[in-house]
C-alpha cells in the first residue's frame, strides 16, 4: 500500500487512528468505467428516459442525445487537463477548491451531498415499484415496495462495504446483460423493417431545434450525471493520470453511441413521422411493444427483468461513488472523522454504512406520510437531486477557468480557456432549462415540491459556515 507523506492538521483529525485509506492501483480503465456505465443505467435510461425525448422532439431524439454527449466531451478538455494536478476521491469538490479556495469547495461539498442523497432516495424509491411490478407480472406475490428497496439496499451496501473487487463482478455481469438485451432488439428491427430504420428524414432543424428542445436536452443530460464518478474513483486506479481520461472519454462514447443507435434504431421502426404521437401516447410500452413485436415475447420479458436489475447496477454504482465521497469529505475535515475509516480491504465501509442508513431514513420518512414512491419521491429527489449536480457542474466549470487563469500553464487556449468557458455557459444555459423546466421534471407536480430548490442554497451557506468554523479543512490531493 502507497505510503503517506505528513498530514495536514485537518487530515491528521479526521483520520484519527482510522486505516490508512483507499487502496491505490486497484483499478484499470475498464475498472472504472463500469462504476460510471453502471451509474448511468443505460436500458433504463433507453426504456425509461428515452421516451420523454421522443414525445418532446419525436426523430430528433439521437442527435439530442450526441449533443449532450458532445457538451460532456466539451466540459472534460478543462477538466482533464486540470486532472492531471489533482487525484482525489473528493470529486468535484477538490476542483472547486482549487480553483476557487476551501470555501466555496465546502459549500459545494454540501450541495454535493445533498445531490446524491437525493438522487439515490428517489431512484431507489423507483426501483422498488418495478420490482414489485415484475413479480407480480411473473405471478409472484404483490410484496410491498418498501420491502423491495430495503432488501435491495441492505444488498449494495454489504457489497459498497466489502470493496471494489465484489461489486466489479455484479456489475461486470448485469452491464453486459444491458448492453446484449438493448443489441437484441436493434438487430430484430433490423432483420424485421431492414436497413432503412437507420433514416436521416427525423434529423431536421424543427426536430432537433423545436420547441422540445429545453426539456429533452434536460432529460438527455441526466442521464450522464454519473461522469463525476471517474474522478472519485482516482485514488483506487492505476497511473490515475492515464486512467481516468481514458475511462472518461470510454464512458462518454460508449453511452453516447448507446443511446444514439438504440434510439435511432427504435424511432425508424416506429416511424419517423409517428414516434412523438407513439411515445406521448404508450411511454411505458413504447420499447416493450417493438420488442415483442420484432423477437417476441421473450425479448420484452428479458427487457423487463434487466430494467430491474439495471437499477441494481446504477444504485451499486451510485453507493460506491457517494460512499467515496464521504470518506474523502471527512478526510479533509469538512464531515465528522468517523467516516474517513477504511476497512481492511481499503473499502469505505463506515461512510457506504452511513449512506445506506440515509437513504433509507430519506425513504422511509417519504412513504410514511402517505407519499407516492413514483409522483412523490422519485420525482420529486430526482428532479432535486438534478438541479444540485448542475450546480455543482456550474461551480467545477467556473473554477476550471479561474484555475487556469492564475497557473498560465502555457498549454493552448483551447484547453485552458476556451473549453473551459464553453462549457461553463453551456451549463448556465442547462440550468436555466432545469428551472424552466422543472414542472416537466416533476412530472407535472409542481406546487410545494419547488420549495426543495431552496434546499441547494441552504446547503451551501451551511458548507460555508462549516468552512469558516473549521479553517484546517483541505482538499488537497497532493498528500492523498
Amino acid at each position: 500500500m502507497k505510503q503517506s507523506p505528513p498530514q495536514s492538521p485537518a487530515r491528521a483529525e479526521s483520520q484519527g487512528s482510522a486505516p490508512s485509506g483507499l487502496r491505490a492501483n486497484r483499478l484499470g480503465v475498464l475498472a472504472v468505467a463500469f462504476f460510471v456505465i453502471a451509474a448511468a443505467a443505460p436500458i433504463a435510461a433507453v426504456v425509461g428516459a428515452s421516451p420523454v425525448l421522443f414525445a418532446a422532439s419525436g426523430p430528433g431524439t439521437p442527435a439530442i442525445y450526441g449533443i449532450a454527449a458532445l457538451l460532456i466531451a466539451l466540459f472534460s478538455v478543462g477538466y482533464l487537463r486540470m486532472s492531471r494536478e489533482i487525484t482525489s476521491a473528493a470529486g468535484f469538490v477538490a476542483y472547486i477548491a482549487k480553483g476557487l479556495g476551501t470555501r466555496w469547495a465546502t459549500g459545494a461539498a454540501g450541495v454535493a451531498v445533498l445531490t446524491y442523497l437525493a438522487l439515490q432516495s428517489g431512484l431507489w424509491s423507483q426501483f422498488g415499484v418495478f420490482a414489485q411490478q415484475l413479480v407480480v407480472g411473473l405471478g409472484g406475490p404483490e410484496v410491498p415496495v418498501y420491502v423491495w428497496i430495503a432488501v435491495a439496499l441492505v444488498l449494495t451496501t454489504l457489497l459498497t462495504m466489502r470493496g471494489v473487487d465484489a461489486s466489479l463482478k455484479v456489475l461486470g455481469v448485469l452491464i453486459v446483460g444491458e448492453t446484449l438485451v438493448i443489441g437484441a432488439l436493434v438487430v430484430a428491427l433490423i432483420m424485421q423493417q431492414g436497413w432503412g430504420i437507420f433514416t436521416f428524414d427525423g434529423f431536421t432543424a424543427g426536430n432537433v431545434f423545436g420547441p422540445g428542445l429545453g426539456i429533452s436536452l434536460l432529460f438527455a443530460f441526466t442521464c450522464f450525471t454519473s461522469f463525476e464518478a471517474t474522478v472519485v474513483f482516482s485514488e483506487e486506479a492505476v497511473n490515475p493520470r492515464r486512467t481516468i481520461p481514458r475511462a472518461l472519454y470510454l464512458v462518454i462514447a460508449f453511452v453516447g453511441i448507446f443511446y444514439a443507435i438504440s434510439t435511432w434504431a427504435i424511432s425508424g421502426a416506429t416511424g419517423t413521422d409517428r414516434i412523438q404521437t407513439e411515445a406521448a401516447n404508450d411511454p411505458a410500452g413504447l420499447v416493450f411493444g417493438l420488442a415483442t413485436s420484432s423477437a417476441g415475447p421473450w425479448l420484452s420479458t428479458t427487457m423487463q427483468i434487466l430494467v430491474v436489475t439495471s437499477f441494481i447496477a446504477m444504485l451499486l454504482g451510485l453507493s460506491n461513488m457517494f460512499a467515496r465521497y464521504l470518506f474523502a469529505l471527512a478526510r479533509a475535515g469538512t464531515l465528522p472523522s468517523g467516516l474517513a475509516a477504511t476497512s481492511r480491504r481499503g473499502a469505505p465501509a463506515t461512510a457506504a454504512l452511513v449512506n445506506g442508513l440515509g437513504v433509507i431514513l430519506v425513504i422511509t420518512a417519504f412513504l410514511v406520510f402517505g407519499a407516492d414512491p413514483i409522483a412523490t419521491v422519485f420525482a420529486w429527489l430526482v428532479a432535486l437531486g438534478t438541479a444540485g449536480f448542475i450546480t455543482i457542474l456550474v461551480l467545477t466549470s467556473v473554477a476550471i477557468i479561474v484555475y487556469f487563469a492564475r497557473q498560465k500553464t502555457g498549454d493552448n487556449l483551447w484547453v485552458t480557456t476556451i473549453a473551459p468557458v464553453l462549457s461553463c455557459v453551456a451549463f448556465l444555459l442547462i440550468g436555466y432549462l432545469t428551472i424552466t423546466n422543472y414542472d416537466a421534471l416533476l412530472g407535472g407536480a409542481g406546487g410545494v415540491a419547488k420549495w426543495l430548490l431552496l434546499l441547494i442554497p441552504a446547503v451551501f451557506a451551511a458548507g460555508l459556515t462549516v468552512a469558516a468554523r473549521k479553517p484546517a479543512i483541505d482538499y488537497d490531493s497532493s498528500d492523498v
